[in-house]
């Protein structure tokens, strides 16, 4: 509506300064017409809206000019306080800070926005990492934190999985990713990601320099990094590197295997279906089949199939005595 969309503008020149028309079009996902159009609507209601022509040119507000409209829906409220996690606010040395800012924006609601929120509090509940699993020991994520919000660099040993697992890194963090309960630091150069509970040591000097100062290095962030851009990237690609073979099963009535892809899309007259399912190696695959029991038939690849039949026949010599002594 273009009322909501008036605000928008208002909301967006307000917080980032100075914008052209073409950055408020991609900002509002309108045309540039229709931004020259609110503009003159905004202006002819007596909002100090000024436009400058020229390269460096662009829409602004008059310095010291504040809107207090912040045009709040019911659903934006409720959205607000449901992305509020106090947990990893709290890892990250915010948490009184989240909750001073959920009080303000709470008594600057209207009554009945106050009870949607009321709501949302009592109703759900974020709770990111998964069962099964202690957390992570994060002794440097605050300094990781303020690293990336001051462009520090960082000196890092660092815990990686192969030979040799220890090693020093010199980071430029970019940003920090929460992940099922997990922290990431993705950093230049590269861009690269790495787990903040795998950091051994960490210094904002380097370590193999004598000269170095206490007050740390800065660095340039890449102009126009997308954070949330490249993280669903890196996931993709993880993915896509982690499965690299695959496996033909046969599935029982009722058995459900993730990722499995019917080969034929017909049902066996058994009742069982033939599945492909992508998988990462022999070795994972072995354990994830093997959950499944009498449920699930390995038909390839040869090697998999092999070392589970080994497995079961092992299985049955250790248990087979329960079969023949234990009648009763």
């Amino acid at each position: 509506m273009k009322s909501s969309r008036l605000v928008s503008i208002l909301l967006l020149l307000q917080t980032r300064g100075r914008m052209t028309a073409a950055q408020l079009a991609e900002a509002l996902e309108v045309s540039v017409r229709t931004v020259y159009r609110d503009v003159e609507a905004l202006g002819a209601a007596g909002v100090p809206l000024y436009g400058d022509a020229g390269h460096a040119g662009g829409y602004r507000l008059l310095d010291g000019y504040r809107t207090r409209l912040t045009g709040f829906t019911t659903d934006e409220a409720e959205a607000l306080f449901l992305a509020g996690a106090p947990g990893p606010a709290a890892e990250l040395g915010l948490g009184p800070v989240l909750a001073a800012a959920q009080l303000k924006v709470r008594a600057a609601l209207p009554a009945e926005l106050r009870e949607h929120v009321d709501r949302i509090s009592g109703r759900f509940h974020l709770d990111a990492p998964g069962w099964y699993a202690d957390a992570d020991e994060t002794p440097f994520l605050q300094t990781v934190a303020d690293a990336v919000w001051n462009n520090r660099v960082l000196y890092a040993m660092y815990r990686r999985w192969r030979e040799p697992t220890d090693v020093r890194r010199r980071l430029e963090p970019y940003g920090l990713v929460l992940k099922a309960g997990r922290w990431y630091v993705v950093a230049g150069p590269g861009p690269r990601t790495f787990r903040v509970d795998q950091i051994l040591e960490l210094t904002t000097s380097d370590p193999t320099s004598t000269g170095a100062s206490d007050s740390g290095e800065e660095f340039v962030r890449p102009e126009g990094f997308d954070l949330a851009a490249y993280w669903t990237a890196h996931q993709r690609d993880f993915h896509d590197r982690l499965y690299r073979g695959e496996a033909v099963v046969r599935l029982a009535p009722g058995a459900t295997l993730a990722r499995a892809v019917p080969v034929n899309g017909r049902t066996e007259s058994d009742g069982w279906t033939l599945m492909s399912v992508p998988i990462e190696s022999v070795e994972h695959a072995h354990g994830e089949f093997l959950r499944l029991g009498a449920d699930v038939e390995v038909l390839a690849p040869p090697e998999l199939r092999d070392r589970i039949a080994r497995t079961v026949v092992q299985l049955a010599e250790r248990y087979g005595n329960l079969l023949t002594d234990g009648g009763d």
